[in-house]
């Protein structure tokens, strides 16, 4: 039996007016999981717990199954992982993202964030402005390193831990009372602004009519991670799948490999078939046990605030991964079960991530037709409710909750 995830990151919404009460699940053309629905378990789940931040961090912890209680230390050290940057144990890493503010007369601490992603910039462009920055701020305290598209790392040396405010959780609003309280965070930020507002690319980025990246954002601070193997815990080999710095982060400190997809970038506009056929691929041709796809297009557009791109991102979701993958394994002709789910809801009219349930669905290649239903938020409350989702990956391998696992949780908590 082989097993594969696909996540579509922040595909679950709330009910909408201009959808006749649907979610843009429910909305969404998606014949490949209404053909999946027939013959799976749906349910649902909660992989945030309760009293955490709602990141996609903790969420994607749970979903992998490593409860985020016993082994969340924060985001950035995750990020860290991916890209190669060592961390000494007295290092704090926190996430230096690349956003748009207004660039009025007014004082920085009185600004808008208008973008936290400034305009999905490129990761060759936001390298550019990224070193700008570290030239200018970069010491023996704090070293820059550069990630994919608007997310990048600051390590700071011998640091401390500090609250800090994610960006997409204050899209639209003044920026003074988010800014950290750490007086050194806070002021290169501010001179972050001065060094990218009138650069080069950021001007060239103004004339296309894209949002210029004109300031660094500091968020989700943490220490060194220190995940246990997931190949020891369920005796699977394991791969990974993504664009996203934080999940090849994951996967490097579970012990999982990372499969790296050309033109793969976590836009709307990602390399949908290549991670599909790298999927099928690796379970097929190249020893792999167990897969998690993984695709960042749903929750960016939900922090967009666009339904008509959001529906979009779950339609390529189905059409250009879900479809295929299946398609692919079917014709290889193996057994394989199947989990399908966001890690969190990103609903359009928030624009910014919840922490309530989320639906899953389970399918199994070698399961009879169960009933005639569709896998979405409303109806996957007609079914099970799990309320630790880091439990979730259980039911997919179909073995009881390791024992031992909860053990070295308890240990490391």
């Amino acid at each position: 039996m082989k097993y594969i995830v696909i996540l579509g990151d922040g595909m679950a919404d709330e009910p909408i007016a201009a959808l006749n009460n649907q979610t843009p699940l429910e909305a969404a053309d998606t014949p490949a999981l209404d053909s999946l629905a027939k013959q799976s378990e749906i349910g649902m789940t909660r992989t945030v717990p309760k009293g955490m931040s709602p990141g996609s961090d903790t969420a994607n912890l749970s979903v992998i199954g490593y409860n985020p209680r016993n082994y969340y230390t924060g985001r950035s050290p995750l990020e860290a992982l991916s890209i190669g940057v060592p961390m000494k144990d007295t290092d704090i890493a926190i996430r230096c993202n690349l956003v748009t503010v207004s660039e009025d007369e007014l004082p920085y601490e009185e600004k808008t964030i208008l973008d936290h992603s400034s305009g999905e910039i490129s990761t060759k462009d936001a390298a550019v402005l990224l070193d700008a920055v570290r030239k200018a701020l970069g010491n023996e305290e704090f070293a820059f390193y550069a990630g994919t598209s608007y997310r990048h790392l600051l390590i700071w040396n011998k640091g401390k831990t500090v609250n800090l405010t994610p960006p997409h959780d204050v899209l639209g609003q003044t920026i003074g009372q988010y800014l950290p309280k750490e007086p050194k965070l806070r002021e290169m930020m501010k001179k972050s602004y001065e060094i990218l507002k009138d650069h080069p690319i950021n001007a060239e980025r103004k004339k296309l009519g894209l949002n210029p990246a004109n300031s660094a954002w500091f968020w989700g601070a943490g220490t060194k991670p220190n995940l246990s193997s997931f190949e020891r815990k369920n005796h699977l080999k394991g791969a990974m799948i993504s664009a996203v710095d934080l999940l090849k982060g994951i996967a490097a400190g579970a012990g999982m490999d990372n499969i790296i997809v050309e033109g793969a970038d976590g836009t709307l506009h990602t390399n949908y078939e290549g991670k599909a056929a790298a999927a099928v691929k690796a379970l097929t041709e190249d020893g792999y046990d167990f897969v998690y796809v993984h695709v960042e297009a749903p929750d960016e557009m939900g922090h967009q605030g666009s339904l008509e791109r959001k529906i979009q991102a779950i339609e390529y979701l189905d059409s250009r991964v879900i479809g295929p993958v299946k398609a692919g394994l079917d014709r290889a002709g193996i057994d394989y079960r199947m989990m399908i789910m966001p890690d969190h809801p990103t609903p359009v009219h928030v624009r910014t991530h919840t922490d309530d349930p989320v639906p899953y669905l389970i399918y199994d290649s070698t399961a009879p037709l169960k009933k005639q239903w569709h896998y979405n938020e409303r109806e996957a409350k007609k079914g099970e409710y799990i309320e630790d989702g880091y439990t979730l990956i259980d039911r997919l391998f179909q073995q009881e909750s390791n024992t031992n696992e909860m053990e070295a949780d308890n240990v490391n908590s």
